[in-house]
C-alpha cells in the first residue's frame, strides 16, 4: 500500500465513526473521513461474530488485498474504515471488489475520469 498507511488507534476509529460518512453492502460497510494528509489511512474491523481468529484474520488479510489493488483509483486525503459483515467470511474476492468500489464510488472516494 504505497500511498496509506495504517489506522491503528482507537480514538481515530471512533472519530472515523461518529463524524464519517457511511454506505453499506450485505458483505461491508465503509466508513469515510476527510483527515487534510497527503495519504490515505486504512483501518479494518472484524468482529468475533465473524468465527476465530483464523477466519478473522483470513477477511482482514482479504480487505487489505482489495484495498492494495484498488488503491491507485482512490482520492488522497481521507481516512477509510472497513467494517467486515458476517457474509463478508464466504464471499468470492470479486464480491468483495465489486462491493469495495461500489461503496468507495457512492461516498465519492474514487478519483474523477477526465
Amino acid at each position: 500500500m504505497k500511498y496509506t498507511t495504517p489506522l491503528k488507534e482507537n480514538y481515530s476509529f471512533r472519530r472515523v465513526y461518529s463524524k464519517g460518512k457511511s454506505a453499506a453492502t450485505p458483505v461491508m460497510v465503509l466508513y469515510v473521513l476527510p483527515n487534510g494528509k497527503p495519504a490515505n489511512r486504512f483501518g479494518i474491523t472484524a468482529s468475533t461474530k465473524l468465527g476465530g481468529a483464523v477466519v478473522r484474520n483470513k477477511v482482514k488479510r482479504r480487505f487489505r488485498e482489495v484495498y492494495r489493488l484498488n488503491e491507485d483509483v482512490l482520492r488522497c486525503g481521507f481516512d477509510v474504515v472497513a467494517v467486515a459483515r458476517t457474509r463478508s467470511s464466504t464471499a468470492e474476492f470479486t464480491e468483495l471488489c465489486r462491493s469495495f468500489l461500489a461503496l468507495a464510488d457512492r461516498l465519492g472516494l474514487l478519483k474523477k475520469e477526465d
